[in-house]
């Protein structure tokens, strides 16, 4: 049905060279009913006060994709300043580049003012440092990236505005550059991780024109922002479709920017099995609504290498515990140099990760411990990926699975016996507390 509503719009928007096309509500079947409120109120007040306001960009795209939206922007030709007092609860972000976040209760709207076509200023490189100047609509459809976000929607008269042949490209299930696509692309590198990004999660084939200067301006993510790159990493590992994206980077080469490792982590055994489990048990809980944890996502990619690291300095002698710790900050030096994980992410990912060699110890008073930290349902769920990888033996993680949802006596009895020589041997093994950590299910991360 969704396809024949978009083959009816293709017929009317054939053209890629700009001018502005109106596509009714029997042509596109996109009602203002399928508007949350809060976007609505936005748009009415914006158009009761005498400007122009337009549900805008992905939003738009989404609907005709026959997708639900997770979020509606706005775009006017009122000035953020106008917005701002216009909305009780708003406020003004940003340098570059003015917007204005409008909220309601617990949602927000982001609002913008059309981007004009005015001289922007760039760096030697082309990429763009200052532009805040005001246009008109068509100025702003211009200076959008991809034909499938320039749509505009009036939820007034229930119209979509076109002005690059977005619906078609749609329709084909394309993605297409506004513009000169080396151009675009030296004023924003970030735009090839977002082609990438999009084409993947949307189902959409990259247009070969806006595709062929991809692998040879890849370098220009050397100079952005590690910032910009985590923000666009994030994105990209919660799209639902993040095994497809990070393969597509990969193709591309794009990854060298912002995720060195990724070659060396697919060449290792077991590593291509790894990584895709682990992204496609995130994208399943994306896709079930389920929570996921950006943490447990980074612990993921980067745990290969700090196996391997890991395993080295083991083998030169070093004690596996001070081993381990080094090899985390060494394999974190290398990450950091291209994409700056936050702290709160890095300290998630580093108990994960310092929680692993603990399973391996089920003999007296440990295992009891072990249920009661915090992080123990995480470093579980990491432990099961790595059996299901083959990295460790699916019967370690089978026992762990046994132990936490077993009672106190049953618990007793799994315990492994200590061997002469090992210090556990020389404790008095203790009862473990009453009840215990209940049963990790389902990848909790």
């Amino acid at each position: 049905m969704i396809r024949n509503l978009i083959g009816r719009v293709f017929r009317l928007t054939k053209h890629h060279g700009g001018g502005r096309v109106v596509i009714p509500l029997k042509r596109h079947g996109i009602s203002r009913n399928r508007l949350p409120s809060f976007a609505l109120k936005t748009t009415d007040q914006l158009q009761a006060a005498g400007f122009e306001a337009y549900i805008v960009g992905g939003a738009v795209r989404d609907l005709l994709l026959g997708k639900d939206p997770k979020d509606f922007d706005v775009a006017t030709n009122a000035t953020p300043e106008e917005v701002h007092k216009l909305f009780r609860r708003s406020r003004i972000i940003g340098r570059r580049f003015k917007l204005v976040h409008v909220l309601f209760g617990d949602e927000m709207v982001e609002v913008s003012t059309f981007r004009g076509s005015g001289d922007a200023a760039t760096d030697e490189a082309g990429r763009i440092i200052r532009d805040n100047t005001w246009g008109s609509q068509e100025d702003d459809a211009k200076r959008r990236d991809f034909t499938v976000n320039a749509l505009f929607y009036d939820p007034n008269r229930e119209e979509i505005i076109d002005f690059h042949g977005g619906v078609a490209d749609i329709e084909k299930k394309r993605m297409t550059m506004i513009g000169v696509p080396a151009v675009r692309y030296r004023e924003d590198p970030v735009r090839m991780l977002r082609a990438v990004r999009l084409a993947a999660k949307l189902g959409l084939s990259i247009d070969p024109a806006t595709r062929k200067p991809i692998r040879e301006l890849a370098s220009l993510l050397e100079n952005v922002p590690s910032s910009r790159l985590f923000d666009e990493m994030l994105k990209l590992l919660f799209s639902g479709q993040s095994w497809a994206c990070l393969m597509q980077l990969r193709d591309e080469g794009l990854h060298h920017g912002f995720f060195p490792l990724l070659d060396k982590m697919m060449a290792m055994p077991h590593g291509e099995a790894f990584l895709r489990t682990a992204l496609e048990n995130t994208d399943r809980r994306i896709r079930e609504d389920k929570p996921v944890s950006a943490g447990y996502v980074f612990a993921s990619l980067l745990w290969l290498e700090v196996l391997d690291n890991w395993d080295k300095r083991k083998a030169a002698g070093e004690k596996p515990m001070l081993a381990l710790f080094a090899a985390i900050d060494e394999v974190e030096a290398v990450q950091e140099q291209k994409l700056a994980i936050p702290r709160r992410y890095g300290s998630t990912m580093k108990e994960i990760w310092t929680l692993q060699p603990r399973f391996e110890q089920r003999t007296g008073i440990k295992p009891f411990r072990l249920l009661e930290h915090p992080r123990f349902r995480a470093g579980y769920d990491f432990l099961c990926l790595r059996a299901s990888s083959g990295e460790v033996d699916q019967a370690l993680a089978d026992w762990w699975t046994t132990f936490q949802a077993a009672d106190n006596q049953q618990r007793e009895a799994m315990l492994v016996r200590a061997q002469p020589g090992d210090p556990a041997a020389k404790k008095r093994r203790r009862r473990g507390p009453r009840g215990g950590a209940k049963p990790a299910q389902d990848n909790a991360q």
